[in-house]
């Protein structure tokens, strides 16, 4: 939901135990080789009526606050999949960016792309947000986010537990964990069975233009999932101005594009919010959030620190979030 999620659909979870990515995305050559040798260096919807059955649990790729809300549609398996279409590729959205440390170069709009690995879904927390596109979030939609995959873009994704698959376009970034390979809107998840795990082991294959869409139907050993809370509006979270204060940072992302760094700083603004414990280091984190821009790349950032023993603890916080620890730099 660049999360989206960063959106870029970027922390929709806490850390999966176990969970590794079976296989990875195709490694770039020729021209995308030498884009990533300038990258910048481092200096990451159901057919039961909202209300009865389950319980939803924390971890694995969504929060006991984070569902459908009580405004979902009354039946999800209506909504149709995606129909691949020919798109031209998106301005911003497919620049070479960093998170956390980690150089992500998306794949020419002419790309084939097949993988096999780890699935979450992103809810309410971002619904109606901007995602890497510039579109709002729907997570009553049939769309997804990838790291690399073009936007926009479709795809089939399958979970082979079931054999069900959907179909589903590509209008975000993340997520940004590093055992996962896609973030799937609340509808897809459901059509795919796995609402209740948070997340599952997925097929993703690229479509093109004219590829038939596989339709879902509801899966049958899916329980009716149980809201405990309304589905809120958006609230904007406020991008905070450039501070020139000494200091260490963390610095969490590197965009070429402002908007896809405001996006950006955005959810990890509400994620740290979420996380945060009333009266211990992790309240009010989110505060310290920033972009610094210089030249052609905004970089988000966390801080200033006054010690190095403070961003030290402040990493440690960012990396049980987003799974991958932030650089450290000095200002």
């Amino acid at each position: 939901m660049t999360r989206s999620s960063l959106p870029l659909a970027l922390i929709t979870s806490a850390s999966l135990a176990g969970c590794a990515l079976l296989s990875s995305e195709p490694s770039p050559s020729g021209d995308d080789a030498e884009k990533i040798a300038v990258s910048p260096a481092p200096t990451s919807r159901f057919s039961a009526k909202p209300g009865a059955g389950v319980v939803q649990k924390r971890g694995g790729g969504y929060y006991l606050d984070d569902g459908p809300g009580d405004s979902a549609p009354p039946d999800l398996d209506r909504i149709p999949d995606a129909q691949p279409i020919n798109e031209p590729a998106h301005r911003f959205a497919n620049k070479p960016y960093n998170v956390f440390g980690r150089d992500y170069v998306p794949l020419p709009p002419t790309a084939d792309y097949k993988a096999r690995g780890i699935a979450s879904w992103y809810g309410r927390k971002f619904h109606g947000q901007k995602t890497s596109s510039g579109e709002p979030y729907d997570m009553y939609g049939m769309t997804a986010a990838h790291p690399t995959l073009p936007i926009p873009s479709y795809v089939r994704v399958t979970n082979p537990a079931n054999g069900r698959a959907v179909v589903l376009r590509v209008n975000d970034r993340g997520p940004f964990h590093s055992d996962r390979l896609i973030d799937l809107s609340y509808t897809a998840a459901w059509k795919l069975g796995y609402i209740n795990e948070g997340s599952t082991l997925v097929e993703v294959e690229r479509l093109r233009a004219g590829s038939s869409a596989t339709v879902a139907t509801k899966p049958d050993n899916v329980p009716p999932v149980t809201v405990a809370a309304a589905n809120p509006a958006p609230i904007p979270t406020p991008i905070p101005t450039q501070r020139d204060e000494s200091g260490t940072y963390l610095q969490l992302g590197a965009f070429s594009n402002r908007e896809n760094a405001e996006s950006f700083l955005a959810h990890v603004a509400r994620e740290l919010a979420r996380e945060a414990v009333p009266g211990s280091a992790t309240e009010g984190l989110e505060s310290k959030l920033l972009i610094r821009s210089s030249g052609i790349w905004h970089r988000v950032h966390l801080g200033p620190w006054a010690s190095a023993d403070a961003a030290r603890a402040a990493s440690a916080i960012l990396q049980r979030v987003a799974g991958t620890p932030p650089v450290v730099i000095n200002r």
